[in-house]
């Protein structure tokens, strides 16, 4: 047993010297930043270089979204979900009855009058019509019957 602890001993040793005369790594020369600034003189973020063309892009996609509200199974309640609507001075378009069994109903809100819907006004017509469901999908789709 005392010759194997020598014996180990010894590899230690040896592969200490071994691994001591391998080139040791330099550190990587790093060019300054001053260098690279250029035409920009600040750091930013990926998040705030893509808000630029981000905010850019939205005026155009909130245009190419419509709000659609429903997934009624009843016809009467699309009907008063209408009135309520129109009530509210919001255009919309009745969407043709999905073929599936049951058929499920759908409004589209008018693009322009999507700001009359905020979060607060839609919370207050889903407690007003139980089955009520919306989706901001682009206008030229139809909604999903779900």
């Amino acid at each position: 047993m005392r010759w194997l602890f020598l014996l180990l001993l010894v590899l230690n040793v040896f592969y200490y010297i071994w691994h001591q005369q391998e080139a040791p790594l330099r550190a990587k020369d790093v060019t300054p930043l001053s260098l690279y600034r250029g035409s920009q003189q600040d750091i930013r973020l990926l998040s705030e270089a893509t808000d630029t063309a981000r905010d850019k892009g939205k005026v155009a996609q909130a245009e190419a979204e419509c709000l659609y509200l429903g997934g009624f199974v009843s016809q009467d309640v699309e009907k008063a979900l209408e009135r309520r609507l129109t009530g509210m001075g919001v255009k919309y378009q009745s969407l043709p009855a999905s073929p599936t069994e049951p058929p499920v109903y759908w409004v589209r809100v008018a693009p322009e009058s999507k700001r009359w819907l905020d979060d607060l006004q839609l919370i207050n017509l889903s407690r007003e019509f139980n089955e009520l469901k919306h989706k901001i999908m682009p206008c030229g789709g139809v909604a999903p019957t779900e």
